[in-house]
């Protein structure tokens, strides 16, 4: 049935089988390379997810830190040193 969604056509060799085989040492109880590859992008998205949640988290927790360290206006004061 024809589709809209894309599709890709990938060979297990190189770098790929090489993260397929770390996979594999992961996850033994998955055989089936296709389902180590789908499992091996859900762990990459996850990661990523993961950095996302940890920089959110550390602006939060510095954000304010330097709240009256500098003085009102003092920005537009250093700009002023600026060449154009």
């Amino acid at each position: 049935m024809p589709t809209a969604k894309r599709c890709y056509t990938i060979t297990d060799t190189g770098e790929l089988s090489d993260q397929l085989d770390q996979a594999q040492q992961r996850w033994p109880e998955v055989i089936d390379r296709k389902e180590l590859l789908l499992k091996l992008a859900a762990a990459g998205c996850g990661a990523i997810e993961g950095e996302e949640a940890d920089r959110g988290r550390a602006v939060e927790e510095t954000a304010g830190a330097l709240a009256g360290v500098y003085e009102p206006y003092e920005l537009e004061r250093l700009r002023k040193d600026w060449r154009n």
